[in-house]
């Protein structure tokens, strides 16, 4: 029989680098759940993208155990190593930070796909050049889609 769902823990924590330190101790107690095996068994699942920041749905169940699936890194952060910057513009309509190549956009849709709500890798550029543009990033080019 199938275990009862008790609910859910959203997190983004660095790839490898998981410790009972806030925001992961709290989070996780809160719900009852042994930090410490989930540290190890993250820092396990994650050591070829140590330093990256990844999401993590942790689904709790009843009986104080747990799942967890590890999503790929945010968009955002994939366009700030594309494009060589620590952070986004703070007006990201009139001041612009740097610049990523249709090409750029194009490998981070890629990565992005499994966890994107589209189907098409045109949508996907779609969705993270928007991301681009709201950080106030260049998209450089002519889009492949406008032959």
């Amino acid at each position: 029989m199938a275990k009862e769902i008790t609910g859910y823990v959203k997190l983004q924590c660095k790839g490898g680098q998981a410790n009972p330190a806030p925001p992961i101790g709290p989070a996780l107690g809160s719900k009852g759940l042994n930090i410490m095996e989930f540290c190890k068994q993250f820092n396990a699942r994650t050591q070829d993208k140590m330093g990256k920041v990844l999401p993590v749905l942790i689904t709790v169940y009843n009986d104080k155990s747990f799942d967890f699936v590890i999503k790929t890194a945010p968009a955002s952060i994939q366009l700030m190593e594309a494009a060589k910057i620590q952070k986004g513009s703070k007006e990201s309509n009139r001041v612009k930070s740097g610049k990523v190549t249709w090409e750029q956009v194009e490998a981070i849709a890629k990565d992005k796909m499994p966890d994107l709500n589209c189907f098409t890798i045109e949508s996907a550029m779609k969705m993270v050049a928007g991301t681009a543009r709201s950080m106030g990033l260049n998209v450089e080019g002519k889009a492949p889609w406008e032959n």
